[in-house]
């Protein structure tokens, strides 16, 4: 499932490793920087709704099937709006999840996720957000190198866009709960480091599009041995 290293990947790359050097040669706070990453996931998913709806532009409406049901034609807002509660439920878990394991509460105030969320600036420093909005800038010229400028969004499948960001999900939320307990010994350094690598691996070297399209496959072939 590897796939090629492309200049936007490889760009994605040397993004990622700009926190390691803040936590080992800048002195940046572990934990901020961490924080960066999950309001990352917020960036990712904004931005996956706005592929969503130039898609549905072009594309009107298109194949639903949950499992066990018939395929249905259905409208791209349909697809946004799922993806909006789904994803969004999913980031709250994760957010949840890191400001217990890493007792944000008691070390920075932060009362809950709402709070972490809209707030989001005060908690941050300088370079945190500066980070931050390389992250906006990075995943914007992404998005119009990939999928604006070289037509993609023309043939891009929406059941495919709605799950796309979810394997990031699903990494942050296994390294939350093994990387709080690096930073509750005060290893935040090491915490990152390990971070970073995993992120790096999952988001450079696997085709996680590739591994979505299989799974469409198999169910478009489940669906389709249902109606004979």
């Amino acid at each position: 499932m590897l796939k090629r290293l492309t200049v936007s990947k490889l760009f994605l790359l040397l993004i990622n490793l700009v926190p390691l050097w803040g936590v080992w040669m800048a002195g940046w706070n572990a934990l901020e920087i961490f924080m960066v990453y999950c309001l990352e996931s917020v960036i990712i998913g904004l931005y996956n709704i706005l592929k969503m709806g130039i898609t549905s532009l072009v594309i009107k409406k298109a194949d639903w099937t949950p499992e066990g049901d018939t395929p249905t034609m259905v409208s791209g807002p349909f697809f946004i709006l799922f993806f909006m509660v789904h994803y969004g439920f999913f980031v709250a878990i994760q957010m949840s999840i890191f400001i217990s394991f890493t007792g944000l509460e008691s070390k920075l105030g932060v009362a809950n996720v709402w709070d972490f969320l809209w707030n989001f600036r005060k908690y941050l420093s300088h370079n945190s957000q500066l980070l931050l909005l390389g992250f906006v800038i990075s995943y914007g010229l992404i998005m119009l190198k990939d999928f604006v400028f070289n037509g993609a969004y023309k043939t891009a499948n929406l059941g495919t866009l709605l799950f796309q960001p979810y394997g990031r999900i699903f990494i942050q939320q296994f390294t939350v709960i093994v990387g709080s307990l690096f930073i509750g010994l005060g290893n935040g350094q090491i915490f990152i480091t390990v971070f970073v690598a995993i992120r790096i691996y999952f988001d450079v070297f696997i085709n996680f599009d590739r591994i979505i399209k299989l799974i469409e496959k198999r169910q478009a072939l489940k669906s389709a041995r249902r109606q004979q």
